[in-house]
């Protein structure tokens, strides 16, 4: 069966907000899905940064 053309569930791509402060080169983005309906506004995750070697705060960018 063929999957929806109007689905709640979108990709979204989440980027390290302290590493862009930090002006280490490189970035630390993850790729995970939402349901937009559930969540309108912009999301904000805490995951690990592999370059700073601890866990940052990353926020969802379109």
């Amino acid at each position: 069966m063929a999957k929806k053309s109007k689905d709640a569930r979108i990709q979204v791509i989440l980027e390290c907000t302290e590493h862009k402060t930090s002006g280490l080169p490189g970035t630390s983005r993850y790729i995970t899905t939402k349901n937009k309906k559930n969540t309108p506004d912009r999301m904000e995750l805490k995951k690990f940064n592999p370059i700073m070697k601890k866990m940052t705060t990353h926020r969802e960018i379109k």
